[in-house]
């Protein structure tokens, strides 16, 4: 019997309020007009979500919200994009995350978030453990950024993913309360295809080289170890020792780098669930990734499947030109 969905994302669900081009001179002054300020839909879960669904998969998302404003503006953001947002638990006396995305010139961003929202209040509870197996494959969207959602929490839903049969995709983020390696080890052994940044994958593993870095990743027992090296593309190392080095779109100009790796794993995902090869499913990646730096917001780049495939012709080219 065929799976009623293609992929499940877990994970946050909030809004990006982005503000941009900042800089230190911001307090200097008593009013300072940006270029842009604007609401957009943000949180790993939901961008990647929004992006597979926009790229023709049937997608379902389980986060958590409040019962608010904000919660509601998620929801119909879901409605309207054709994601399965059944899976979102709303709980009373619980505030929707909102993220304030500052942004410099250059496309570099931090965040500044509200640890009394749903963001931090997301726990194992939320999860559905029971509906897990309506889809092929789980995307844990970032590991660390529902600190409730611990290795524990991680290890039942990882082993309940695979009763299922699922293919299991995670990403990750710096840890916000000083997790290491150790403390995500056994959850990693679930993993087949893990997201981390040249960055995190550094802080994460005390090493600085690529091959160091994968190495310590397979030594937990991930499948494949897919590393985002920015500008450069991404490496990837497997289990059965295969190296690919797959380069980044070039001439591209940044303007935003929120949610691009969300971009990056959706795109990714994407060639999984089509029987792509990891070079194919890399490529893919990294196109739909440079897609959605050009623009404010993590999902307001890549709007269809064309747009991204027509990108990918430019890429080809490019390739050829070498």
């Amino acid at each position: 019997m065929g799976k009623k969905l293609d992929a499940v994302c877990v994970g946050a669900a909030i809004v990006d309020i982005p503000l941009q081009p900042v800089n230190r001179d911001m307090f200097e002054v008593e009013s300072f007009p940006l270029q842009q300020i604007s609401m957009t839909i943000g949180g790993d879960a939901i961008n990647e979500a929004t992006i597979m669904s926009r790229l023709g998969h049937k997608i379902g998302l389980m986060s958590m919200v409040g019962r608010d404003a904000v919660g509601n503006y998620i929801m119909e953001h879901c409605e309207k994009n054709g994601i399965d947002y059944s899976g979102i638990q709303i709980r009373e006396g619980i505030d929707t995350s909102i993220n304030v995305g500052l942004v410099t010139a250059d496309g570099e961003r931090t965040f500044v978030t509200n640890r009394n929202g749903s963001l931090w209040k997301m726990t194992i509870k939320d999860v559905d453990l029971s509906r897990l197996g309506e889809a092929r494959l789980l995307s844990l969207a970032s590991i660390f950024n529902n600190p409730l959602l611990d290795c524990k929490a991680l290890v039942q839903i990882f082993q309940e993913a695979k009763k299922q049969d699922m293919i299991i995709c995670a990403d990750m983020i710096k840890a916000r309360l000083g997790e290491t390696l150790e403390d995500i080890r056994e959850a990693l052994g679930y993993v087949d295809y893990f997201f981390p940044n040249y960055d995190e994958a550094c802080l994460m593993t005390g090493e600085e080289e690529l091959e160091k870095i994968a190495d310590k990743f397979l030594d937990c027992g991930i499948g494949h170890v897919v590393i985002k090296t920015g500008k450069k593309g991404c490496y990837i190392k497997s289990q059965d020792g295969s190296v690919l080095e797959v380069p980044a779109m070039k001439g591209i100009t940044a303007i935003d780098t929120i949610g691009a790796g969300d971009n990056f794993a959706s795109g990714f995902i994407t060639g999984i669930l089509e029987g792509k090869t990891l070079k194919e499913c890399a490529e893919f990646a990294n196109v739909t990734a440079s897609i959605s730096v050009q623009s404010i917001g993590a999902t307001t780049g890549v709007q269809s499947r064309e747009q991204v495939e027509e990108r990918l012709k430019e890429y080809y080219e490019q390739q050829k030109g070498k």
